[in-house]
């Protein structure tokens, strides 16, 4: 089943009142050179060695003067990807930024650390070696080869190993003290279930909510989560018990506003430097905490107090990626999965003063052109239909261009067994004695041009979809609006202990930073 079968069902089941919206786990293409534009979000495929979660090792890996400091911090920012090539220049700018926002007592944890020179930036038109390009293009294709790598250009206290960020937020929690506000920039990866996600952190590793909840297990003081990667959203899982819906609430209070739910994607990792150029959750999350637009313009406090408080606070600015960000994000909240677990699917309804969903709808109904939920649902349901159909024509494309290449890659192989190993001790010999031989047998191959037409239309194919998702994002975040608000108003009537814990949720999540 497609993501667009998937929205469907939601759709169907919102109209007869259980109102849940389920995503399929659509994941994005690989990175070729030609495709460094935006890339759609973190769960980046990679030639690196995989990601394996490390055990939590409590105080062991962070010491001296800087464990005091993070001991100490009123906030602690991570960026990174698992190797340089998913290291873009993005998730070092959004860092520099939450840095730039949250102002004093933070720690920046980033890649490799201060002098590696893993991150990923854009070149314009670099020049390359005709003939490798298209042997690397065929044989390895992924994103990179047409960027260049530098060190950062932000202050960075350590690595973003998971070994530090584990034990960063095991320091940081263990003395009383006001909320501990946790940024994290990058890639994530889905599980088989929420609490098996993943954010992916610097030579290969990676965590997951379950090892978060178990840090936190003995916090002495709250911690507000803001992660903008893929599937982020299975860190709200972390308002039940070790991360478990099956174990009860959490016996503390922590919160966090995500960028994704935990099984769709998100915007925010491209290695073109120029912020015009980008999107991103944390762009426009961390421009509305300064009373800014995403592309830094000055807004007044009431286009972007949405509680009315008088202040900023996390909701707000999260209200503000909700109504103004053009990709296909989906962002959601602890709160939200609260609601979504305990809420009752039908009876009475109690009024519940919700003004960020009510700021949300009444936005978005103006941006599509729409008049109500019903429309909303009905046009999300073709958006949907849309979808699935985009979705099989890539997977058609994708098969189309995997038998192409075998018969590609055959034919070259068959006179050149070394081609596909660069690495192999021949391979320098038969590429410098015999490359324009190579260079006019692909030139003549009626099998590599058929290859080079697949891989274009896989690549409108992915387009395609990708034009489809965003479409359909303003229709999600407009039912999930609706649906957030009466699910809400079906708790309140129900009271009781759950209700109390949503409205310390959106309590939490409504503090300022």
């Amino acid at each position: 089943m497609g993501r667009g079968q998937f929205l469907l069902l939601g759709v169907a089941v919102a109209g007869a009142g259980a109102l849940a919206l389920v995503h399929a786990r659509h994941r994005e293409a690989p990175l070729v050179d030609d495709a460094l534009a935006p890339v759609a979000a973190a769960s980046l495929p990679s030639t690196s060695p995989p990601a394996t979660s490390m055990p939590t090792s409590r105080g062991s890996t962070l010491s001296g003067a800087l464990g005091d400091r993070i001991a100490q911090a009123r906030w602690i920012a991570v960026g990174a990807g698992a190797w340089p090539e998913a290291t873009q220049v993005q998730i070092e700018q959004d860092v520099g930024l939450a840095r730039e926002v949250l102002g004093e007592r933070g720690v920046v944890l980033f890649a490799a650390g201060a002098d590696a020179a893993v991150v990923q930036v854009q070149r314009p038109g670099g020049e390359r070696d005709p003939l490798g390009s298209a042997l690397a293009d065929l044989f390895a294709p992924r994103g990179g080869r047409n960027a260049e790598y530098r060190a950062p250009n932000i202050p960075v206290d350590a690595p973003a190993t998971a070994a530090h960020v584990l034990d960063a937020l095991d320091l940081a929690t263990s003395r009383s003290g006001d909320p501990l506000l946790v940024f994290v920039a990058g890639h994530g990866d889905v599980g088989a279930q929420a609490r098996a996600n993943t954010v992916a952190l610097w030579a290969g590793s990676d965590v997951t909510p379950e090892q978060v909840a178990s840090v936190l297990e003995d916090a002495r003081r709250p911690v507000r989560l803001v992660v903008t990667t893929c599937f982020s959203g299975g860190f709200a899982e972390l308002v039940f018990d070790d991360a478990d819906e099956a174990s009860g609430p959490s016996p503390q209070l922590h919160c966090g506003l995500f960028a994704a739910p935990w099984d769709l994607e998100a915007a925010g990792c491209d290695p073109n430097p120029e912020r015009a150029e980008q999107e991103g959750y944390a762009m426009h999350f961390l421009e509305a905490l300064r009373g800014r637009g995403r592309d830094g313009e000055p807004l007044t406090l009431d286009v972007l107090d949405y509680d009315h408080d008088g202040v900023i606070g996390l909701l707000d600015a999260h209200t503000r990626v909700r109504i103004a960000s053009t990709a296909a994000d989906v962002p959601t909240t602890t709160s939200e999965r609260w609601l979504r677990r305990h809420a009752p699917s039908g009876g009475p309804l109690a009024h519940v003063d919700l003004p960020e969903e009510d700021a949300v709808i009444e936005a978005l109904l103006r941006r599509v052109g729409l008049d109500g939920r019903g429309a909303a649902e009905a046009r999300l349901a073709e958006a949907a239909l849309a979808i699935d159909a985009a979705s099989t024509a890539v997977e058609q494309a994708q098969l189309d261009e995997d038998a192409a290449f075998r018969a590609a890659a055959g034919e070259l192989l068959a006179r050149w067994p070394v081609l596909d190993d660069p690495w192999h001790p021949e391979f320098a010999t038969v590429y410098r004695h015999d490359r324009e031989e190579i260079a006019r047998t692909l030139a003549a191959s009626s099998a590599y041009a058929q290859y080079l037409r697949a891989r274009e239309r896989a690549a409108a194919a992915q387009l395609a979809l990708t034009d489809h998702e965003v479409t359909a994002a303003p229709l999600e975040r407009l039912v999930r609006a609706y649906e957030t608000r009466e699910l809400a108003g079906r708790l309140a009537a129900a009271g009781g202990a759950a209700f109390e814990r949503f409205e310390g949720l959106r309590a939490c999540e409504r503090a300022r930073p």
